[in-house]
């Protein structure tokens, strides 16, 4: 915002900020633009934003390029086990996260034109969970060792964020964007994978009809190539083309939003009614963390679709119906945890959950404070949104905390 006022009567300065972020520049633009009403460039500006061509935009040669050759990198990084003969178990479960990762965080480097020290900042963060992920005893049977593989992918998504703010690792706002883009991000993708199953199919069927199998080869090598691909090429798409998930984000939000709410109110009644628990049923005290987990992405991600529509009070509600439901979840799954951890003691897998489900109940809880507050007026929607920015540095305090400490501290165990 300050970068945009600063420069209302620079046109080069606004198209460079302009074409860094679109979408940041344009959400940021329109929540500036009445306090700068009879700024003949501002209203330019403003006409300029209002008008969302339907032709897509493949942007600049460089960038198309950068695109292509980070997705083949990716799709060569994907290949190594067979490339330098490495062991599939023990490669992938490993260094799944840098198949992927260390080509996005290049993409967005290269974007935000990042200074060098920040560029080193984000090489270190990559190489230390590389060289350590690795160097780990190859246990077959050793908890630390699938927390820590389980986590990596989530520190490394964490450095991808940092990269994505770019010069304002602290503003809230930004943070809230970079959930944007990964909402965003995974609708695009699934749409592009589903296009690539169908073409795959058909491409199989239509050989396999001549006589000629080529699902083995198709396999190895445009799969394996493809799978990697899409995210980037999706990032690509949202990032150069904000108008293509610009409606659609909202829409599945509000669609979403009210079906996860009623389809857990069910779900605790048959929970009842099932006789289940998860006090004593370790597996179901999996699946209602992944539930957890799930639900409190879907809010998370509602909340900064619906903070971009203001009086948005019917969402608003449902959104802290869903809260407070989840909360009880939460409540359900902690309070199942701390019976499991009283009766047969601390375990790897036992505390990483417990720090989880507390870091969750805790945010999840000053959520629904703040989604109170800003039904009964106290507090404007971007409250909310500030709860969940200040929240995610914790969150990624504790992945490193179970990525890093917890094989140290259980000895490999």
């Amino acid at each position: 915002i300050m970068d945009i006022l600063a420069n209302i009567d620079n046109p080069g300065q606004l198209e460079k900020l302009y074409r860094e972020n679109k979408r940041i520049f344009k959400a940021e633009f329109h929540s500036l633009y009445p306090s700068l009403t009879g700024n003949k460039l501002a209203d330019f500006w403003n006409e300029r934003l209002k008008y969302e061509g339907s032709e897509i935009s493949w942007g600049s040669n460089k960038e198309l390029t950068f695109v292509i050759i980070a997705s083949l990198i990716a799709g060569i990084i994907a290949q190594f086990p067979k490339l330098f003969n490495f062991n599939p178990d023990f490669f992938y479960p490993r260094n799944i996260g840098f198949i992927i990762f260390p080509v996005l965080t290049a993409y967005f480097i290269w974007k935000r034109n990042l200074a060098i020290r920040q560029i080193i900042f984000i090489a270190v963060g990559f190489l230390i969970p590389l060289i350590f992920i690795n160097l780990l005893p190859a246990a077959n049977k050793s908890d630390t060792l699938i927390l820590s593989c389980i986590h990596l992918p989530l520190l490394l998504w964490s450095v991808l964020g940092f990269t994505y703010v770019g010069d304002y690792p602290g503003n809230y706002s930004k943070r809230i964007e970079y959930l944007r883009y990964n909402g965003e991000l995974v609708i695009m993708t699934g749409l592009i994978l589903i296009a690539g199953a169908m073409l795959s199919v058909i491409t199989m069927g239509l050989f396999s009809a001549i006589g000629i199998n080529i699902e083995q080869f198709y396999t190895e090598y445009i799969i394996i190539f493809g799978l990697p691909a899409l995210p980037i090429l999706g990032t690509y798409l949202t990032q150069t083309n904000p108008q293509l998930v610009n409606k659609v984000s909202p829409a599945i939000a509000k669609i979403f939003s009210p079906l996860v709410l009623v389809m857990l109110a069910i779900y605790l009644v048959a929970i009842l009614v099932s006789g289940k628990d998860p006090y004593n049923d370790r597996d179901f005290l999996i699946v209602f963390n992944l539930l957890l987990i799930g639900v409190m992405a879907i809010i998370l991600f509602s909340i900064a679709e619906t903070s971009k529509e203001k009086n948005n009070q019917p969402a608003t509600y449902i959104l802290l119906a869903l809260s407070i439901i989840t909360v009880i979840v939460n409540g359900i799954a902690l309070s199942a945890i701390l019976f499991r951890i009283s009766e047969w003691g601390i375990t790897p897998n036992r505390l990483a959950v417990l720090g989880s489900n507390m870091l969750m109940l805790i945010n999840l809880l000053l959520v629904t404070f703040r989604l109170y507050s800003s039904i009964s007026k106290k507090t404007d929607i971007t409250e909310v949104e500030n709860s969940i920015a200040r929240f995610l540095p914790l969150y990624i305090i504790w992945t490193i905390i179970v990525t890093f400490a917890f094989p140290i501290l259980f000895q490999f165990k």
